[in-house]
């Protein structure tokens, strides 16, 4: 027997514009949505400014649940869409 952990796989992104990387991490964590972790953050400075902008990617980080099967394919086939495998044991 297989047991699996799952959990939604769902993505958001925030643009910010600041004058430091402080206060772009600041805004970031501010647009952050319930659930969710900072997975990416590429930060790049405005032409002509002394200001840079910077895309934060939030990946769902809650939401786990275990699922349960004989096989490996079985397991799979109860993976929701939109959903992702974290982990596979044998019991």
């Amino acid at each position: 027997m297989l047991a699996a952990l799952i959990r939604p796989s769902e993505t958001s992104t925030a643009e910010v514009v600041g004058t430091s990387l402080e206060d772009v991490m600041t805004q970031l964590q501010a647009q952050r949505p319930e659930g969710f972790d900072l997975v990416c953050s590429p930060v790049r400075m405005l032409k002509g400014e002394a200001k840079m902008q910077a895309t934060g990617t939030f990946q769902r980080m809650d939401g786990i649940r275990e699922i349960e099967a004989d096989s490996m394919a079985a397991l799979e086939a109860q993976v929701p869409e939109g959903w992702q495998m974290l982990s596979v044991r044998s019991f």
